[in-house]
């Protein structure tokens, strides 16, 4: 009698809800599961969730609790090298980051995949909200929005290689309700059944960004300046570029006879510049960095797509061009406070297309 084998899966696990229930949804479609923490940053916080260790402990008891071997993977001085240098630098250059679009693609879906082949796992899984099919359109698998509209991180995860969509499950792709994934977790007695999600970013604690760049910087990033209009207009000064961001309102810190916003963050002249809110909006932008996962798209033509400049805004109508390596991205409607530094996703029937960063 031939014995059929479980495929196995390593599955990313945070200590979190999502992904200790996403063990339990994967044991239950019949996979062996291997769970696997990465250690990244180890920092103390005080956040609700926790530090490094917390979330090691919490992953551990919950695959104590299912039967299931769990793995502590120290990726220390590669998550610092990909992305909190990378943090950094980007401050250092006025753009503002998006350090969890660089660490799925250098850490949870490259390194972990790795990983995952050395432990002989055919996949890897991780509690992302997002959608892997296989489109008969493109004759290949595709990474999509998922069902749950509001909870989706498609957005972050255009990063990743494409070449590995096939090897990735997403267990909780299907879920629209947050309550019905914790009362999974109740069901089956874990203890992380109520708690928090995390909303900082993880090696920053308390989301005290300005502190840790001061810290973590070797370079003087809070030399003042002038705040100017565009015009050239001098209306007060800065406390350093790090501070401000485009689109800002409050903690300018100046007196004008409207409301002012932030539209640009000038390094060569160390100026921010100031003006109205109908000057936030543009209908055009550049993008580099860029990382396609549809083959069957001809990129030597404009094509037309769906594009998002960051995580909470809403998919807009554009053409994409692309040239030697540049996309150039005009909306058939202007975009509020475009931003250097954050990430530009293109879309098509709810298939991510690829994405770049914004210059």
């Amino acid at each position: 009698m031939e014995i059929k084998m479980r495929k196995k899966v390593l599955l990313g696990m945070s200590g979190g809800v999502d992904s200790s229930v996403s063990a339990i949804l994967l044991q239950k479609q019949g996979y062996e599961v291997i769970g696997a923490t990465m250690r990244l940053w180890e920092e103390e916080s005080n956040s609700e969730n926790g530090n490094t260790s917390t979330a090691i402990q919490d992953a551990k008891k919950v695959c104590e609790k299912l039967g299931i071997e769990h793995h502590v993977i120290d990726l220390r001085d590669e998550f610092k090298k990909r992305v909190i240098d990378n943090f950094i630098c980007s401050y250092q250059c006025a753009k503002t980051p998006n350090p969890c679009v660089e660490c799925n693609k250098f850490m949870k879906f490259n390194a972990f995949y790795k990983i995952a082949q050395d432990l002989e796992c055919e996949y890897i899984a991780t509690g992302h909200y997002a959608r892997i099919e296989y489109s008969e359109k493109y004759n290949q698998y595709v990474l999509m929005k998922a069902k749950a509209e509001k909870k989706d991180q498609s957005y972050f995860l255009y990063g990743i290689d494409k070449a590995i969509l096939s090897k990735v499950i997403f267990p909780l792709s299907e879920f629209t309700d947050k309550e019905e994934i914790r009362k999974i977790a109740e069901e089956n007695g874990l203890e992380v059944a109520k708690k928090k999600d995390s909303q900082e970013v993880c090696f920053i604690p308390n989301n005290d960004y300005t502190s840790f760049l001061k810290e973590q910087s070797t370079e003087n990033i809070e030399k003042s300046g002038n705040i100017v209009l565009n015009n050239g207009e001098v209306l007060g000064k800065h406390t350093g570029l790090i501070n401000y961001t485009v689109g800002q309102r409050k903690g300018l810190g100046i007196a004008y006879k409207e409301p002012l916003y932030v539209l640009k963050l000038d390094t060569q002249k160390n100026q921010v510049v100031v003006g109205t809110e109908k000057e936030l909006y543009k209908k055009e932008l550049i993008a580099n960095e860029l990382n396609f996962l549809v083959d069957e798209i001809d990129f030597s033509k404009k094509i037309e797509v769906e594009a998002k400049i960051r995580y909470r805004a809403k998919e807009a109508k554009a053409t994409l061009e692309i040239k030697d390596g540049i996309a150039k991205v005009i909306f058939e409607e202007p975009q509020r406070a475009i931003t250097p530094g954050q990430s530009v996703v293109f879309y098509r029937d709810n298939i991510v297309i690829g994405g770049g960063k914004i210059n």
